[in-house]
């Protein structure tokens, strides 16, 4: 399952803008996207596979102007962590937060095989401030996994905050294994920072557990 669960979360890399472009729409952000980023992995996919750390420095680049990485980050240490936590702190784990993201989806998004990628009509929001895109990956068996992402307004952009893939909140699931963390490490933030690279591959084992309950 956590196979499954793993190349569904390719979709979200597959699907984020390039730029932040406020005057299109988050639906026409995904869709153009879709398009480019399949086309530059296909185009380099044995240079990548031989070097996933240069692949990782390029997705760097990408999701960089794109997604809320600072909201992101602050919503998984949760109010209760992030008030007590100094500049130089919450710094280093934004810092560590980005690069655990960009190798979890971008190992993810190497596994790319050709599945079928289909856009669900838009959603009307009643904020005029957030916006979310529906998404199915339809697998090889026929099989479809859902994917929901969240996109807010912040600096007139539109920025991705969180995902919900096949049932599965990141957001929520990294929220979970911080609060965890916290409590394991006797709440010593220095520490939790630090390991948090561990932190997200017990996310990943917790993400598989829920996703075979499913």
């Amino acid at each position: 399952m956590l196979k499954i669960l793993r190349r569904s979360l390719l979709v979200l890399l597959a699907c984020l803008p390039f730029t932040a472009h406020a005057a299109a729409t988050p639906q026409q952000l995904v869709q153009s996207t879709t398009d480019q980023v399949l086309g530059e992995l296909t185009s380099k996919r044995e240079q990548f596979k031989q070097d996933p750390e240069a692949f990782y420095q390029a997705l760097d680049g990408i999701l960089g102007p794109v997604i809320d990485f600072d909201g992101f980050a602050r919503g998984v240490m949760t109010v209760r962590y992030s008030r007590q936590a100094s500049p130089e702190q919450m710094q280093a784990f934004q810092t560590s937060f980005k690069r655990s993201l960009v190798k979890f989806y971008g190992s993810a998004l190497l596994e790319y095989d050709n599945q079928q990628i289909r856009m669900l009509p838009p959603v009307a929001s009643r904020e005029p401030d957030r916006a979310s895109v529906n998404m199915e990956v339809v697998g090889r068996s026929g099989a479809i996994y859902p994917l929901t992402y969240t996109l807010e307004q912040k600096g007139g952009a539109w920025k991705v905050r969180n995902v919900i893939i096949n049932g599965i909140n990141i957001g929520k699931l990294f929220r979970d294994q911080f609060a965890e963390s916290m409590r394991s490490n006797g709440n010593d933030l220095d520490k939790v920072i630090a390991t948090w690279g561990d932190a997200v591959a017990r996310a990943q084992e917790a993400a598989d557990v829920t996703a075979g309950q499913q």
